[in-house]
């Protein structure tokens, strides 16, 4: 879809009332300065297993500093779901072989 596209459906979703003025001009500014990441994307982006927090591989430190979220809690939420079946040791061990390290 094109730029000009994208900008009749974002006017059509003001006229109809699904956006209000400010999420137009916001969703304006977003599209016209090359589609920058929602912040979602930007933590996913940010994403590096800490050098120094960590206790196995990083992987809660480095979630702890992309979200802003403890690492102890991070911790628990992967012990909580190791007890689930594994589900916490399998994703624990993906994150720890696919996100880079922190570089600093």
């Amino acid at each position: 879809m094109s730029l000009a596209d994208e900008l009749a459906r974002l006017d059509e979703l003001r006229q109809r009332g699904v956006l209000s003025e400010d999420e137009f001009a916001r969703a304006k500014a977003r599209l016209l300065d090359g589609g920058a990441p929602a912040p979602t994307f930007d933590a996913v982006n940010r994403l590096r297993r800490s050098r120094s927090d960590r206790w196995i591989g990083g992987v809660c430190g480095g979630l702890a500093q992309a979200t802003g979220v403890e690492a102890w809690i991070w911790r628990l939420v992967a012990v909580g779901l190791a007890s689930f079946g594994g589900t916490g040791v399998l994703l624990y061990l993906l994150l720890w072989i696919f996100v880079p390290e922190d570089p600093v």
